[in-house]
């Protein structure tokens, strides 16, 4: 088995490579300098003399001189303090005079450059091991943070993503991803929040029809001999119950649907859509007041379908008696509108958001024949299309919703 190497050992390891390359590189650099400035023997010997006539100089190879050799040199000298001496011997004497002195300094060049190899490699080493030592530290400080983020994700679960990492610092590239981190479990957190909200009222609400189901089931079994009338009541309950049930699962279903992305992708003008929706929905005593330009878009027909009935569904259903409902598509700005309005009872700003949220409804916008869904569904529609959805209370009552949604840019004209 492989051995596994952690992240703060291979940056350990990565520092000390560095630390003790770049060391090498500063060693050979002040090795090449000092050899470069220390005389040599070519230097040393450039400046000699030359020998007398008819004589050769000792020593032209620069070997040292031989101990006979030396201490006939001696008696030469002595003998030229009494001034008898031969100048040829003098100048024999003198040249190995000389090379005594290249050897050795050719000797001490050597041993000052071997010193200095061997020195700073042994400090070289040592430093390297103090380099590891501390970047080991230095690489358990740096990857703090990124334990921190694995603990935070450790603890995290369905149940409980209240963990943070809460990171402080500077704000370089761990605080960043720290942060972001944290904001991915905010994120996650409303949804799981919402998303159990949405399925305890889902579970409400079904469980609405199945309780007028049975109880008009009890009523006709406890009875001994039901009547033709009672069972066709019952019948009739049922069937209402059912049908408010497929309704409910219907919209859940839209919903559901629209979180996988649009599955169909068409030009659709949203006029033609809204004039579509009048056609087909009973606007009861309510007025309306329509103005549909043409407002091109792409998307799914039959979800802007649903997004335009369910708006204006809303704007008829939540209103006063013999109210006005305003319909209105345009194109501007490289993107298309559809607003809705209508009269009604006085909205406060503050409680606008929640309608956009599933089984959300204000106390004066309810109904017996409604969900809570219609504006969820819209919100949902809108968002999978790439769209923005804003409902502002008019100052008189009731709700002015604008749907943004991207328009089909024209095509370019086609060069001559």
């Amino acid at each position: 088995m492989r051995p596994r190497f952690t992240v703060r050992v291979r940056l350990t390891l990565l520092y000390t490579l560095l630390f003790a390359v770049c060391g090498a590189a500063l060693v050979a650099i002040t090795y090449g300098l000092l050899a470069a400035n220390l005389p040599g023997i070519t230097e040393l010997t450039s400046n000699d003399g030359e020998a007398p006539a008819g004589s050769a100089p000792y020593g032209k190879n620069h070997e040292a001189p031989p101990p006979e050799f030396i201490e006939a040199c001696k008696s030469v000298l002595n003998g030229q303090a009494a001034g008898d001496t031969d100048p040829n011997l003098v100048f024999k004497c003198e040249s190995a005079y000389r090379e005594g002195l290249l050897v050795g300094a050719q000797a001490q060049r050597d041993a000052t450059l071997q010193s200095l190899l061997w020195q700073s490699g042994l400090s070289l080493g040592a430093v390297t091991l103090m380099a590891g030592v501390a970047g080991w530290f230095v690489a358990g400080r740096a990857l703090r943070p990124v334990h921190r983020l694995t603990a935070a994700a450790r603890s995290a679960s369905e149940h409980n993503l209240s963990a943070r990492v809460a990171l402080g610092g500077p704000r370089d590239e761990l605080r960043e991803l720290a942060d972001t981190f944290d904001g991915m479990l905010e994120r996650l957190q409303r949804a799981f929040e919402g998303q159990r909200r949405f399925i305890a009222n889902a579970s409400h609400e079904l469980r609405t029809p199945l309780t007028v189901m049975r109880a008009s089931v009890d009523v006709v079994l406890a009875k001994p001999h039901a009547t033709e009338a009672e069972l066709t009541g019952m019948a009739r309950d049922v069937r209402a119950a059912v049908d408010h049930a497929e309704a409910l699962i219907e919209a859940l279903f839209t919903l559901a649907r629209n979180d996988g992305g649009l599955a169909v992708r068409e030009e659709t003008d949203l006029a033609t859509v809204a004039e579509d929706v009048l056609d087909g929905i009973d606007l009861r005593d309510r007025r309306a007041h329509v103005s549909l330009e043409p407002a091109p878009t792409t998307g799914d027909p039959i979800l802007l379908e649903r997004l335009t009935a369910n708006l204006v569904d809303n704007a008829v259903r939540y209103n006063v008696p013999g109210g006005a409902v305003w319909l209105a598509t345009s194109a501007v700005n490289g993107h298309v509108r559809l607003e809705v309005a209508n009269d009604g009872p006085v909205v406060a700003p503050d409680a606008v958001g929640v309608l956009f949220q599933p089984f959300r409804r204000l106390h004066e916008r309810t109904g017996s024949d409604g969900f809570g869904l219609g504006l969820a569904i819209v919100d949902s529609i809108v968002k999978v299309h790439g769209g923005t959805v804003l409902a502002e209370p008019q100052d008189g009552g009731g709700l002015h919703v604008t749907v943004t949604l991207p328009a089909i840019r024209p095509a370019a004209p086609a060069p001559p």
